[in-house]
C-alpha cells in the first residue's frame, strides 16, 4: 500500500534503521522508543492488525515471535523482554499494518498502560 508507512519501509522506500530482515519479515528501531530497546517487528505483506490475520498467517506469526527471541538475544535482552502487538486505535495502534514492539532493558511493571 502506498500510503503505508511500514509497507514504504518494508520495500526500502523509506529509510529505517533495520535490524535484521527475512524474506517475510524487517525488524528496525521504532523512532520513539519507550524503552533503551525499542525494536519494531512487522511483515512485508499489508496485514492491518492482528484482529486481520487468518489462518494463512499462522507461520507467519509465529517466525515473528521466533525473530522477536532471536533479536533480543543478540541485543542482550533475553533475560526479560516484552513483545506485543496493539490491535485497534482504542488499544494504542497507531499505524493500520500488523506490527510487534519488542521492549527491552528496563524493568517492565505490570499492569502495562
Amino acid at each position: 500500500m502506498a500510503d503505508c508507512v511500514f509497507c514504504r519501509i518494508a520495500s526500502g522506500d523509506l529509510k529505517a534503521r533495520i535490524v535484521r530482515e527475512t524474506p517475510e519479515l524487517v525488524a528496525f528501531m521504532d523512532l520513539n522508543p519507550q524503552a533503551p530497546t525499542h525494536i519494531l517487528i512487522i511483515p512485508r505483506k499489508h496485514t492491518a492488525s492482528l484482529a486481520a490475520c487468518k489462518a494463512e498467517d499462522e507461520a507467519l506469526l509465529g517466525k515473528i515471535q521466533l525473530l522477536a527471541a532471536e533479536i533480543a538475544a543478540e541485543l542482550g535482552v533475553s533475560g526479560g523482554f516484552r513483545l506485543v502487538t496493539n490491535c485497534g486505535r482504542g488499544a494504542g495502534q497507531s499505524v493500520d499494518h500488523l506490527h510487534y514492539h519488542l521492549l527491552g532493558g528496563r524493568r517492565m511493571n505490570w499492569p502495562p498502560g
